[in-house]
């Protein structure tokens, strides 16, 4: 009798609990935006990568369609202090289909990186079109060259006022659970001042781009 009891309640719990689970599983990620919010994953979505002899314009576009990249700092942590710390963050250049080409970020003093920064701003930016499906569809491994990437250094500042508009829209239509994240993080807009640009997208070793040729790329 009790066995039987106990299945009933197993019974009730499961058809109780089932609704939620499907509404989980079924339920868009909110960590992107999906097509038109910078998901490029869409094949529909992702532009044509641009001719690689133009190292300028494939950088741009690398930049554009990427929504997170790995940041390389150096560490203020006791343990591994003035190594080489990366980690990966979310970040958005612009709009879909209007990008400015300038990296921003939204940080906060909590994370390592951002600790790491107020001691030495200087950075190193890595994105890579293996986030997107432009290798998989060609079959490209990641670390193949002709899987696109690019490596962009300089130093990360916090935007000023006249930014602060551009790089809110940037990121939050890209990424728009950052609107719900604590306010108690003490969460900053961020950008990185790129001062040089190295593309890798076929054998022969990186392209140097100088950063006025990546801003003078304009798109049609």
């Amino acid at each position: 009798m009790a066995g039987r009891a106990r299945g009933s309640a197993r019974a009730l719990f499961a058809a109780l609990l089932a609704p939620a689970l499907v509404a989980l599983l079924v339920a868009p990620a909110r960590g992107r935006g999906g097509r038109g919010h910078g998901d490029w994953d869409a094949a529909a979505a992702l532009p044509p990568l641009p001719p690689r002899e133009d190292a300028a314009r494939v950088a741009r576009f690398v930049t554009h369609v990427c929504d997170w990249g790995a940041l390389a700092t150096l560490s203020t942590d006791q343990a591994v202090r003035g190594w080489a710390f990366a980690d990966v963050l979310s970040l958005s250049d612009g709009p879909p289909g209007a990008g400015s080409g300038v990296p921003y970020f939204y940080l906060s003093p909590l994370q390592q990186s951002v600790g790491n920064l107020q001691e030495n701003p200087h950075a190193t930016l890595t994105m890579s079109l293996a986030q997107t499906n432009f290798c998989r569809k060609q079959g490209f491994d990641p670390q193949s060259p002709l899987c696109a990437h690019i490596m962009l250094s300089g130093t990360v500042t916090k935007v000023n006022e006249s930014e602060m508009d551009f790089a809110k829209q940037s990121l939050f239509v890209r990424h728009p659970e950052m609107k719900t994240w604590p306010s108690s993080h003490n969460w900053f807009f961020a950008k990185l001042n790129i001062t040089n640009i190295w593309v890798l997208d076929y054998f022969g070793g990186p392209k140097i781009v100088t950063p006025e040729e990546y801003y003078n790329v304009t798109f049609q």
